[in-house]
């Protein structure tokens, strides 16, 4: 693996798209003493149907590649990358280049780290799908999805998308609001939301007025987006 070599060519551009204006309800459920504000909008219906990749895109879309990642388990693998199956059922495929980094645990490692059934945190450009690594993280020998992977709704065709709201949401959140934003900043609030909500593919992070980062997630029924602090620590989802 070591010679697996791949160029990639990384475009950002940002969009924008106007909220629609319905309203859904909210099945709430308050951690950590916090209350969940109910958001102004959301791409999750309460009478909706989940949209697979694309739900949680419609009114807080952006095109193009964005900083974000993944976390799973390693399947196939070539020349040029591997695969990565989520515990929520998503299939990644990860694409390395000479720059990518390798940590085993927390040491550095080389490609040869990563192996067929190794559980991975990929982090680097997201393009729906496909991830381009600029990090790849192996986790520790019996390491698994954390037991918030239960919590996580795996995306099924034809299945109502699941609306609720946990934790502390920010109370003027907006979906559509905020700037995009990259490198170790994007990173640790991408890994801190995979810790949390394991199962899902981020594509994208975003800063808020607040300071707080709000997640997209992709891949999944449920959550589309999850909330990190200026500590990147996860306070809400929804």
């Amino acid at each position: 693996m070591s010679n697996r070599k791949v160029t990639r060519s990384i475009v950002v551009a940002v969009a924008v798209v106007a909220i629609g204006g319905g309203a859904y309800g909210i099945a709430t459920a308050v951690s950590g003493g916090g209350s969940a504000a109910a958001s102004g909008g959301s791409s999750a219906s309460s009478g909706g149907v989940a949209a697979g990749l694309g739900s949680g895109r419609g009114s807080n879309a952006r095109s193009g590649p964005a900083a974000g990642g993944t976390t799973g388990t390693v399947g196939d693998m070539s020349s040029s990358g591997f695969t990565v199956t989520t515990s929520a059922g998503e299939k990644v495929t990860v694409s390395e280049a000479s720059a990518t980094q390798y940590l085993n645990g927390t040491s550095p490692a080389s490609a040869r780290a990563v192996a067929a059934g190794d559980i991975v945190v990929v982090l680097g450009t997201t393009d729906s799908t496909t991830i381009a690594a600029a990090e790849v993280i192996v986790q520790p020998a019996g390491s698994a999805a954390t037991s918030a992977a239960s919590s996580v709704v795996p995306f099924q065709r034809g299945a109502r998308t699941t609306a609720k709201q946990v934790g502390q949401i920010p109370s003027d959140y907006t979906e559509g609001q905020g700037t995009i934003v990259s490198g170790t900043t994007a990173s640790k609030a991408t890994e801190a939301a995979l810790a949390a909500y394991p199962g899902g593919i981020v594509d994208r992070v975003v800063q808020l007025s607040n300071d707080e980062y709000e997640v997209h997630n992709i891949g999944v029924n449920w959550p589309h987006h999850v909330f990190v602090n200026e500590d990147f620590k996860v306070v809400g989802a929804d």
